[in-house]
């Protein structure tokens, strides 16, 4: 049986709840579209935890990759789902903690990697070079 997230205030609540069932609730359960966006809309601040959540649509990491805080964008970079135009998208991220996140993303396209094996910080180039070379991007 899928439980369902029904509202902006009932994932807040789970979220900091300390029951940690009700914790994971809010890290494992769906919600429908329109909930994830009430919650980055009226709590900016769990935007994280919307991210987090590892049944999350598409949809929203769309929206999430182009959060001002770098935290957020990391946790959307870190999505084994997240399709390649937000791989590519966060592979070009101003910070290196986002981009660092794609290079070591075990799902990276071999367009994000491309990206940044061009990457102007040794260890990402480096990294990116590395794994375009491994057997799965020939």
């Amino acid at each position: 049986m899928i439980i369902l997230i029904t509202s902006a205030e009932e994932f807040v609540r789970l979220r900091t709840s300390e029951n940690p069932d009700e914790y994971l609730t809010a890290a494992w359960d769906e919600a429908p579209l329109n909930v994830w966006e009430e919650v980055i809309q009226k709590y900016p601040d769990m935007s994280f935890w919307v991210a987090q959540n590892k049944t999350v649509p598409i949809e929203i990491l769309s929206i999430l990759a182009s959060h001002p805080e770098e935290s957020v964008r990391s946790m959307v970079a870190s999505k084994n789902k997240l399709p390649e135009e937000l791989q590519i998208k966060l592979a070009s991220d101003p910070d290196f903690f986002v981009r660092q996140r794609i290079a070591y993303n075990k799902k990276a396209t071999f367009k994000a990697l491309q990206i940044l094996s061009q990457d102007n910080n040794d260890e990402l180039r480096a990294h990116a070079l590395k794994r375009i070379s491994e057997d799965r991007y020939r």
